[in-house]
């Protein structure tokens, strides 16, 4: 069989198991082999009865002394029993309505059993063990993730089954390559991940496999590189970003300026720019894309940036405004809520080339959104759009230079991955000024000390956010729900005379930008929100936030949010509300309590909760991991990030015959989101 045959065609499937499969993502052939065991029984480390921990896995090697007794306990129950000997001590063996385990014990025969050993004083017993005739050593065996109907075991003899069927297999990784890192062929590294001959030869499979998904991975990411730095980009003939720096009324930081260099440099030239720029909350992203727009427009073209929310898109609107306040640019604002005699004004000054500028949200990629020289994308919080969305923007303008911003700081090796179609621009520092915000957590019993807090700064004429607690799926009660509650409760109780706001993501635009726009001129004190807040909202007079149940946040999130106060010359607080009392959850929540550098906090957060949110529903456009760890196969993210660019530095189109495997491999992979023929 081939490994792109369906798999219900599989001897022992059919339509009904085949639909239990799906639900593990496993539709054919080659699906089913690449369901790795997420875990293994060691059937190698044999314990004596009488030296069996009680309530643990443990592996026994005895001889069954009587066939099963059978014993009728009630109807529907029958019992199967025989008692096995390792020649020093007895143990019980019991099964519930398994005749047909039962029956597969034979007197006299030696086994290992596997299970969980119970019992009092000298007395012994094991529960429907797994168990194996003893052949010499049965070695390691897989545990497979589990569907309704289908469990482990089931799985294990389908998967052997498929190696059985499949014969040849064609391995992606060219011997030369195999040779040179020492990995052995996929025949033998599948056969070895699903049946392990010993722990060293489970090592060296692991080691295989990861290397080919992730020099797959890279390879592809490299050639969407590529790809996107086709075309012909508009070059800019003279580079004006010293001008913009001059006049700026503050000073960049170093790595600003690096990153406006970078990118300066990059639109000098015909090809792409195609450039990530990274950097924590509050390090001056918007700056650096403010010099390179000045440097699009005093060259004669237009510029297009795009944000995943209104909400952000009009704070970059109100910053970049007043960046280009006393220049030419003109500049405007498109989202879904611009009234459409304004919407049509617009696109009629975008297709003329009259507007410099365009800031907007997903309505910037409509089908009727004309530029007249769009010659700079950008897009901001990347993490919350897909490559497509990037692309359809970038399309516009035919081969526009392009530049990501993303404020989730993540490590570099971590980036290399989610990031590897993008040359990486880092702001490592903080511009002078910035405050530092000191950061408490306490229990609930303490609320309305911290409540106190809060109402001290807003009598001394300063503001504040209380954060709605992120409400965990299946509670009866809706964020929204929660958010309008917590209000009303703040707005009659604790808070009763303050001028209070509400903010949620339910809200329609118009509200919503009416509820910013007051919180912004000082009018409301103190605004209860959700995490809609978590990008978009800068006002300086904020120097107050209580985020309630923070234990349900991520670390990542916690930084972004209370990276909305602190921007001004006050000093400022954020009080962290959790009742959990699990040691990791307070570890977890306490790393924010003793730094402010987001690099290290997502260091921290990629940790304990694994790259989800990068890997997951947000990062649309790269394929699923089936083996490679992100945070643990740091190395070998190294060693096939090198061995991926040496090869296409050699040949960048992969030609020959030895490399058809490895381009059809590539192709699969990102399901014909890159080609690389």
């Amino acid at each position: 069989m081939d490994i792109a045959a369906n798999i219900k065609y599989l001897k022992g499937v059919g339509e009904k198991r085949a639909a239990m499969l799906g639900k593990l993502g496993v539709h054919t052939l080659g699906d089913l082999l690449t369901l790795y065991p997420r875990a293994y029984e060691d059937w190698n480390s044999v314990i004596p009865i009488a030296g069996a921990p009680l309530g643990e896995n443990v592996c026994i090697r005895a001889f069954v002394g009587s066939r099963c007794r059978e014993h009728r306990i009630r109807k529907g129950m029958t019992l199967y029993k025989t008692e096995i000997s390792d020649g020093e001590s007895l143990l019980e063996v019991t099964f519930f309505n398994n005749k047909y385990a039962a029956e597969r014990l034979e007197a006299g025969k030696e086994y290992l059993f596997f299970g969980k050993v119970t019992g009092k004083g000298y007395f012994r017993s094991m529960v429907s063990p797994e168990f194996a005739e003893f052949d010499g050593g049965t070695g390691l065996r897989p545990i497979y993730p589990q569907t309704a109907g289908l469990n482990s075991r089931a799985i294990e003899k389908l998967v052997r089954r498929a190696l059985e069927e499949c014969g040849d297999i064609e391995d992606p990784i060219p011997e030369n390559i195999r040779s040179a890192y020492c990995l052995m062929g996929l025949r033998d590294a599948l056969e070895n991940i699903h049946a392990p001959q010993s722990a060293d030869m489970l090592s060296e499979a692991r080691r295989r496999l990861i290397f080919e998904e992730l020099f797959l991975l890279e390879l592809g990411l490299m050639r969407l590189k590529s790809k996107n730095r086709k075309g012909t980009a508009i070059a800019m003939e003279r580079d004006y970003t010293a001008d913009f720096i001059a006049a700026l009324p503050f000073e960049l930081t170093g790595a600003q300026r690096r990153a406006v260099a970078q990118g300066a440099e990059d639109m000098s030239h015909s090809v792409p720019m195609n450039r990530l720029l990274q950097g924590d909350v509050g390090s001056g992203k918007t700056a650096v894309g403010a010099a390179l727009i000045y440097n699009c427009a005093m060259n004669g073209c237009q510029s297009a940036l795009m944000a995943p929310t209104e909400v952000l898109a009009m704070q970059h609107y109100k910053t970049l405004t007043k960046f280009f306040e006393n220049t030419d640019i003109s500049v405007a604002l498109l989202t879904g809520s611009t009234p459409a005699a304004e919407k049509r004004r617009i696109k009629a000054g975008l297709k003329s080339g009259e507007i410099s500028l365009v800031i907007g949200t997903h309505a910037l990629i409509q089908k009727d959104v004309e530029f007249n020289s769009l010659a700079l994308a950008i897009t901001d919080e990347q993490h919350r759009f897909g490559v497509n969305q990037r692309s359809t923007l970038s399309a516009k303008g035919g081969s526009p230079h392009t530049l990501v911003m993303s404020a989730t700081p993540i490590p570099r090796t971590l980036a290399l991955i989610i990031y590897g179609d993008l040359d990486l621009s880092v702001l490592d520092e903080m511009p002078k000024g910035r405050q530092k915000i000191e950061t408490y957590l306490v229990g609930s019993e303490l609320r309305e000390r911290a409540y106190g807090y809060v109402k001290k700064h807003l009598c001394d004429g300063l503001q504040g956010y209380i954060v709605c607690p992120l409400v965990e799926e299946g509670e009866e009660v809706s964020e929204l729900t929660a958010a309008e509650g917590l209000y009303k409760e703040l707005a009659d109780g604790f808070f009763k005379g303050f001028r209070l706001g509400l903010l949620h993501g339910k809200m329609k635009p118009a509200d919503k930008k009416a509820v910013m726009d007051s919180f912004a001129c000082g009018e409301t004190q103190l605004l209860v929100s959700t995490t809609v807040i978590e990008v978009g909202i800068d006002v300086p007079n904020s120097v107050i936030m209580v985020i309630e149940n923070a234990e349900r946040f991520g670390l990542s999130q916690l930084h972004q949010l209370r990276g909305r106060i602190g921007r001004g010359s006050h000093r400022s607080t954020c009080i962290l509300i959790s009742d959990a009392k699990d040691e990791k959850t307070q570890k977890r929540l306490s790393i924010l309590t003793s730094t402010s550098d987001g690099f290290k906090i997502a260091d921290e957060d990629l940790k304990l909760r694994g790259p989800g949110d990068f890997f997951g529903s947000r990062q649309h456009g790269l394929p699923e991991l089936k083996i490679a760890d992100m945070m643990t196969d740091t190395e070998a993210i190294r060693e096939t990030h090198a061995a991926a660019v040496n090869l296409l530095k050699k040949n960048p189109a992969l030609a020959g015959e030895e490399f058809d495997s490895l381009r059809r491999a590539v192709n699969r992979l990102f399901a014909g989101g890159i080609s690389m023929n």
